[in-house]
């Protein structure tokens, strides 16, 4: 079942990847305090999370920021490595955090997984945002058609942030 607005943060093992490296952490630690964006995406590299989903929450960092939120923070069920050279590659590390969910705990933690095995790429993150606000979820969107941004881009968390 997928987390709802109201309900805590799951207290997951994960990879923290920021500018000052990688570490072990738990998404509550990551996520558990201030008001955080979540984004989650399929895959590292991919085609609509490496030019579209990524990109869009890139490109409104500051206007994120101006809106109060704390932390911006990027997920995919990938390992550290990849992430970290993702989040390098695009310009993202230092301006967001990411969180490697290798073995994709936190995906089903958060009832936002998605089975790609018949694409060859194993059960991932359905593409999806989150608002939290000192741990406790706010708003969740979920994408239903694989491929698209609408819901979980970065331009609807700033109108839910406006509203």
């Amino acid at each position: 079942m997928t987390i709802q607005p109201g309900q805590p943060i799951p207290s997951v093992p994960v990879k923290h990847v920021t500018e000052s490296g990688i570490s072990d952490a738990s998404s509550k630690d990551i996520m558990g305090t201030g008001t955080v964006v979540f984004f989650a995406v399929p895959g590292a590299f991919t085609p609509t999370c490496h030019l579209n989903h990524l990109p869009g929450y890139l490109a409104a960092t500051d206007a994120l920021k101006a809106a109060g939120v704390d932390k911006i923070i990027c997920a995919t069920v990938n390992d550290h490595h990849v992430v970290k050279a993702w989040a390098k590659s695009t310009g993202a590390l230092g301006r967001m955090e990411f969180i490697a969910d290798g073995l994709g705990r936190l995906a089903a933690a958060l009832g936002l997984e998605r089975d790609l095995t018949g694409g060859g790429l194993g059960v991932r993150f359905n593409r999806s945002s989150l608002l939290i606000r000192d741990g406790i979820v706010q708003i969740v969107n979920a994408e239903d058609v694989p491929g698209e941004v609408t819901s979980s881009g970065a331009s609807a968390m700033l109108e839910a942030l406006a509203a």
